[in-house]
């Protein structure tokens, strides 16, 4: 231990750790209440100072911001609210001045309605951007078929000038581009040219294994009660997607020295074999969706029960096992449309720095690329805005309109709100205990949540038991230890209901990671593991001292041995 870890020729990106940053969110250099690039710049030294590799950042480009930047309207223009391309570059130089690397988000299933081949495309059935987009003409005076969008309503609408719909999988917003198209794919690989060629390092593709939908875009089953059906079997990963990201790959991803994640929602372990097998040459990993589901009841992710450790445990060890010298896995408790982990999976309350400490060592302790969300590692909680209209995104603006009309409490879909809402993810960085928590001067786009005066990143900084030096300290772990990297994963005692134990090994090393998921204390009775333990090290521990009687874990307790 203590020597860093660098092996021949391995790709950086399985030793680094990723920090998303979410721009509109997390620091405003000038006091107009959104984020910005020059804010960014501001906190480059932070992040540096936690240890991160490579920073992801979610959409700069020009946008109407109907979906806060997931509807570009130029992929090669910044958006004015957050600065100039000039400072883009200023940017990407002190970042890599740093020894960090910028990865940016690919949003190519879809454009903004307001992009210019859209605007073209709109003008008439035989203008030449028409087939950019998938056009269909009506079926018995209504949609061309019963698709619903993921944000509500139909995944269709109609263009009266042309007597045509087009779809959109998100919103209306947000038309699909025709990927069957070889002119629009090529206008894709030239726009990635010219972020590559700035010195980019990569990209987080959003919903990447939708791009391919069967031509044929059949009716979908509608479950009970629904208006709209789920055309998922029909554009989740589609008939060409694998054709397409391997073109894409030999256009474009390999003539850099880059990473690629894909956001694929719906892959399977066995996709996510196809997707990253490096004989394939698609993509290094892909984001899974699997275990953000565990708390949700039938119906979708607003359907909230409450999750089962048992589950959560198989779910991550299928990813482990299964991928293990196959593929490769991402992992993340949170991102821009994750609600909080410590408020999800932890406990906010009386327990939110163990609880932020212990979730945060049950998953960088796997094999993968681990990913911290902002605020992530101060231990950042979901937010409980009293008022309907202090919410900002369209999903879950949507979704309450949907069910009020359905005839669901506001306080019952409040609660939904409480719990799985995207702008728990989306309120400002917490940088001190100043007004609007240090993010802004001015009046926030969304407010900050009021709990910045006991968590925020100065005084984190001030504590040496904080959740920010946990954090730094995980990340060092994964560059000093190669069996973080390479080693293969078994679990342990599955049945207990709340304690997560698992093992790696690689060579003659083993670390043991004991993860107490609960309010109480736990005991585990197992005198080999016990009698192993006696002869390890302690890398990391959440609690300052040890138990030493048997295996007994206090709330939200962590340990991980290490043993040669």
């Amino acid at each position: 231990m203590g020597q860093t870890f660098i092996k021949e020729n391995q790709e950086w990106w399985k030793t680094g750790t990723v920090y998303q940053i979410y721009p509109r969110s997390f620091m405003d250099s000038n006091g107009d209440g959104i984020g910005d690039i020059k804010g960014i710049i501001s906190k480059l030294d932070y992040l540096q100072k936690l240890g991160v590799g490579v920073i992801w950042l979610s959409p700069v480009y020009d946008s109407p911001n109907d979906d806060n930047g997931y509807d570009i309207r130029d992929y090669e223009a910044i958006m004015e609210e957050f600065g100039t391309m000039d400072e883009f570059d200023s940017m990407l130089e002190e970042i890599h001045k740093r020894g960090m690397k910028l990865i940016m988000d690919l949003v190519v299933n879809h454009t903004s309605d307001e992009h210019k081949w859209f605007v073209e495309s709109k003008k008439g059935k035989d203008n030449p951007y028409r087939d950019y987009y998938i056009w269909r003409p009506g079926k018995d005076g209504k949609e061309p078929n019963n698709w619903g969008s993921v944000f509500s309503g139909s995944a269709w609408e109609y263009d009266a000038a042309t007597d045509e719909y087009f779809l959109h999988l998100f919103s209306r917003k947000q038309p699909d581009l025709n990927w069957e198209n070889p002119k629009v794919r090529e206008e894709v690989y030239s726009m990635m040219r010219f972020w590559l060629d700035k010195g980019i390092d990569g990209f987080r593709m959003d919903v990447i294994n939708l791009i391919s939908k069967v031509p044929e875009l059949p009716d979908a089953e509608v479950g009970e009660g629904q208006r709209y059906g789920d055309g998922g079997k029909y554009y989740v990963n589609g008939p060409r997607i694998h054709e397409f990201l391997q073109e894409m790959n030999k256009e474009v991803l390999s003539k850099y020295n880059i990473m690629t994640v894909g956001e694929m929602p719906g892959a399977s372990p066995q996709d996510a074999i196809s997707y990253t097998n490096q004989n394939r040459h698609e993509v290094n990993m892909i984001f899974t969706f699997e275990h953000m589901d565990l708390d949700s009841a039938p119906g979708g992710k607003w359907n909230v029960k409450p999750l089962q450790l048992l589950d959560l445990k198989d779910n991550l060890t299928k990813w482990q096992t299964e991928l293990h010298s196959k593929g490769w896995n991402s992992l993340y408790w949170n991102n821009h449309d994750q609600p909080r982990i410590v408020s999800r999976f932890g406990n906010d309350k009386e327990f939110r720095v163990e609880s932020a400490k212990m979730l945060a060592t049950c998953l960088h302790m796997m094999q993968g690329t681990p990913y911290i969300y902002q605020g992530e590692e101060i231990g950042m909680t979901n937010v409980q805005f009293s008022q309907l209209s202090d919410y900002r995104d369209i999903e879950t603006l949507n979704m309450y309109k949907e069910r009020i009309a359905a005839g669901y409490t506001h306080e019952q879909i409040m609660n939904s709100i409480y719990i799985k809402g995207r702008d728990n993810a989306r309120t400002p960085m917490q940088w001190d205990d100043s007004m609007h928590g240090g993010f802004t001067t001015g009046e926030p786009w969304i407010q900050i949540n009021p709990r910045y005066k006991e968590v925020n990143v100065e005084k984190a900084l001030q504590d040496e038991d904080s959740i920010f030096y946990y954090y730094q300290k995980l990340i060092q772990l994964r560059k000093e230890l190669p069996i973080i990297t390479e080693g293969e994963y078994r679990l342990l005692h599955r049945e207990h209901e709340a304690i997560y134990t698992y093992e790696r090994n690689w060579n003659d090393e083993k670390l043991i990671v004991l993860c107490n998921f609960s309010s109480d204390v736990q005991t585990l009775n197992d005198q080999a593991l016990s009698d192993q333990i006696k002869q390890a090290e302690i890398v990391i521990r959440n609690y300052e001292t040890q138990e030493n009687e048997g295996i007994t874990l206090r709330p939200y307790e962590a340990v991980v041995y290490y043993k040669k």
